[in-house]
């Protein structure tokens, strides 16, 4: 899907709906309102959340998902982040989050369309049904399930901290006054900067924009996303991702309405499908080259899907 051909993006209303996504996404950083453990409130284990089952594909009723337009998942996602998310080279949405769902689209006979937003405005634009579907990686805390409903688990965190190679900044217990630490607006990392370090980060639009600035040393470091910072670190470009952290309680999942539990539904029962088939798995070996075997995949005894669900073993 080439961006060209979506023109129904044109109506959504961008600017307002920021100023209602800074309070989905964890709350508006420079409010002062968190205490200092806010950071991940609400990260859970999956048992909190994860379905026991799901229902069988045959037994999903497409014509009653809600969805913008019949047959078709419109999907905000985000343009920069790769390997999760973005544009490639020829126009079109991918990544291991899309080209899951589009794996997940074609068991339930939907096809899915992409445009690009920002970050901070995506939660507001799939509760108020400018999107069917959110699709970026995004962090299923508590604070995110007061705006959206989310699906069952697809993946889970890394949290990583980027620096120079030389940088005396190595580790996230590093961040501290005086550091420059750069975010994503409204992510979990400029909530646990502001609100768990009690600093004062830079706060960027974009993945793009928050790493051209650690690289030309306009900040001292950048706290991202381990998949984000994965795909935007190059070697020669002199820097590093200093340290990661493994983040499975707060699972990462696709966002939706929180009144549309029949897409819900058909969502969590497709992506159970794409698991037990094995697509979940060659998708990750492809986007995540360097998590080489299944423990890799799945930390912790964290698993995608349902808890029903058996994922294939690795071959």
């Amino acid at each position: 899907m080439k961006i060209k051909a979506l023109k129904w993006l044109s109506t959504v209303p961008v600017a307002a709906a920021l100023v209602v996504s800074l309070a989905a996404c964890g709350g508006s950083p420079s409010a002062g309102t968190a205490s200092p453990t806010d950071a991940l409130a609400g990260a859970q284990t999956t048992d909190k959340y994860t379905t026991a089952d799901v229902t069988p594909l045959d037994k999903i009723d497409t014509s009653k998902l809600g969805l913008l337009t019949d047959g078709t998942i419109k999907v905000g996602t985000l343009s920069d982040a790769p390997p999760s998310i973005f544009i490639d080279k020829s126009g079109n949405f991918t990544g291991f989050d899309n080209e899951l769902l589009k794996a997940m689209g074609a068991k339930l006979g939907l096809k899915v369309e992409f445009a690009s937003t920002k970050f901070q405005s995506l939660l507001a634009q799939v509760k108020n049904q400018q999107f069917d579907v959110g699709s970026s990686s995004i962090s299923t805390t508590d604070a995110r399930r007061q705006t959206v409903s989310f699906t069952n688990g697809y993946d889970f965190g890394f949290m990583a901290l980027v620096s120079k190679t030389d940088s005396p900044v190595k580790a996230i217990a590093d961040l501290k006054e005086g550091v420059r630490v750069g975010v994503v607006q409204g992510t979990v990392q400029d909530d646990m900067v502001t609100n768990q370090l009690g600093l004062d980060p830079v706060r960027y639009p974009d993945y793009n924009t928050a790493y051209a600035n650690v690289k030309s040393g306009q900040i001292d470091a950048w706290l991202a996303p381990s998949q984000q910072a994965e795909g935007q670190v190059k070697e020669g470009d002199g820097t590093k991702i200093q340290e990661k952290k493994v983040a499975t309680q707060n699972f990462s999942a696709y966002a939706i309405a929180k009144d549309n539990t029949a897409l819900a539904e058909a969502l969590n029962s497709a992506l159970d499908a794409v698991i037990a088939d094995g697509t979940w798995t060659t998708l990750a070996k492809k986007w995540f080259p360097e998590r080489k075997t299944d423990a890799e995949r799945m930390p912790d005894g964290w698993k995608p899907g349902s808890k029903a669900v058996k994922v294939p073993a690795d071959k």
